[in-house]
């Protein structure tokens, strides 16, 4: 089976709605996206002034993405359909969102939530990111520091 990745155009601002909420772990609906302030028209603009998100496809549908915010060195998210773990795709999205922030940044890092029972937090781990602590009383944040 073959993985790729394609930057995401306005055209895919549905697809990575869907994809964020079809996640069981840290499931957020779209209403709850919208309070937050994630709104087609903010991934649209985004999206415009990018590159900053990636589309991870298996055999041709889009099943994962990752976006960053490059000014703040931020991985802002990263999320795979249930049934599409486990076969390299965040692995290969998040490299690929490690590659465009270190181009500027030193340390970059994120913020998810806390519960150790999240399958995001040992990934993270074993991909070199260490936890640097709370950010509220749910929500921690993690850094990653640029090899020399």
């Amino acid at each position: 089976m073959v993985a790729t990745l394609r930057l995401a155009t306005p055209d895919d601002i549905e697809v990575l709605f869907d994809i964020r909420t079809s996640v069981t772990q840290n499931h957020l609906s779209r209403e709850q996206l919208h309070e937050l302030g994630i709104t087609a028209q903010v991934l649209a603009e985004a999206i415009g002034n990018g590159p900053c998100v990636w589309i991870a496809q298996w055999q041709q549908e889009a099943v994962g993405f990752a976006m960053v915010d490059r000014e703040q060195g931020e991985l802002f998210a990263l999320f795979v359909r249930p049934g599409h773990e486990g076969k390299g795709l965040g692995r290969m999205l998040l490299q690929q969102a490690e590659k465009a922030l270190f181009e500027r940044h030193h340390v970059i890092h994120l913020t998810t939530d806390g519960d150790e029972a999240v399958r995001a937090n040992d990934f993270y781990r074993r991909s070199g990111w260490v936890c640097t602590g709370a950010v509220d009383e749910r929500d921690v944040r993690f850094e990653k520091r640029r090899m020399s």
